[in-house]
């Protein structure tokens, strides 16, 4: 009889941190709304926060909407969440709603501005359908409270 393989917990796949357009801006673009920190210095914090909650991440940033369906989509196979920040394209993009669909994964949008408290165009949201929670007008803080909430969602 051979002996059975030692128990391991199941490895995780990374959590996909995707951010839209502009968001390479942060630091430099409208700071009175969006603050100083840069792009860099949320993946710092974001990456430290990971490894705290014993979470692999990626991340990612795209001007592009397709570039953003396509990691969308080879996220179903490579990601277990997503965090998503889609800028612009929050209040625009039907592909990037269907490509949240199609990836059957829990997703958190994010956003450094309270959407609601900005102009009325800016109040609809694509992804908020498919979204198991929105985060919005706490800064650059929403993304750690995201990792946060979907490291409980993934342990669930």
């Amino acid at each position: 009889m051979a002996a059975k393989a030692a128990q391991r917990p199941p490895v995780r796949k990374p959590v996909l941190v995707l951010n839209g357009p502009n968001l390479n801006m942060l630091g430099k673009r409208q700071p009175q709304i969006y603050g100083r920190e840069t792009l860099a210095d949320v993946e710092e914090t974001c990456r430290a926060e990971a490894a705290r909650l014993g979470l692999a991440i990626e991340f990612a940033q795209s001007n592009h909407e397709g570039v953003l369906v396509d990691l969308i989509q080879a996220a179903r196979e490579k990601n277990s969440g997503i965090i998503i920040n889609a800028g612009a394209y929050t209040h625009t993009s039907v592909a990037l709603l269907d490509a949240l669909n199609a990836a059957e994964l829990p997703a958190i949008e994010v956003h450094i501005s309270n959407i609601y408290k900005r102009e009325p165009f800016r109040h609809r949201s694509y992804i908020s359908p498919v979204a198991v929670g929105v985060i919005a007008g706490l800064g650059t803080q929403g993304y750690l409270l995201a990792l946060q909430a979907l490291a409980r969602l993934l342990d669930r």
